[in-house]
């Protein structure tokens, strides 16, 4: 196994729904992928969002994985195939961004936003928007600028290392 594929099966970032959001699945892929994953229809073609119910340390659908899953290179993985990153170094992004992303999930739970989605990507959003709309009269806690400071640390990691 190429370090590449590796470093995908290691990393798993798509797959949780840190680095995307939904998976789209088009129509000539619906009847095989229908039995190994749930997929909502929507004109033809389907989708599902992420965290993938089929990731569990490790995608357990790999080989039948959908296309848009097989065809997403991150920069990480881009890195590593243009040996511009060795195995290694890019595994310490990866944990750097996975104990981040811990941080932030525990932090939300502290917080105790109501927060609609399931996706860790969605979610984000819903956190930026709810930031947005507060009053510039009110101060934010120390707490809340922290994890403003901690989800701004983790968009730039995601733009400058996995090009997202």
């Amino acid at each position: 196994m190429s370090d590449s594929t590796n470093i995908c099966l290691s990393c798993g970032l798509c797959c949780d729904g840190t680095v995307i959001g939904f998976v789209q699945v088009g129509c000539e892929e619906l009847p095989l992928l229908r039995d190994v994953i749930d997929i909502e229809n929507t004109n033809g073609d389907g989708f599902f969002l992420q965290p993938c119910k089929k990731y569990c340390d490790g995608c357990t659908i790999y080989s039948r994985r959908p296309k848009q899953c097989a065809s997403f290179e991150c920069g990480i993985l881009k890195s590593i195939e243009k040996q511009e990153l060795d195995f290694d170094s890019a595994l310490d992004i990866i944990n750097v961004v996975k104990q981040k992303k811990f941080t932030i999930e525990r932090e939300l739970a502290v917080q105790q936003f109501n927060l609609q989605s399931q996706s860790f990507y969605f979610k984000m959003g819903e956190v930026k928007k709810l930031f947005q709309k507060k009053s510039p009269d009110l101060a934010l806690t120390p707490s809340q600028l922290n994890l403003i400071e901690e989800i701004n640390q983790l968009d730039n990691l995601l733009a400058n290392e996995f090009d997202v």
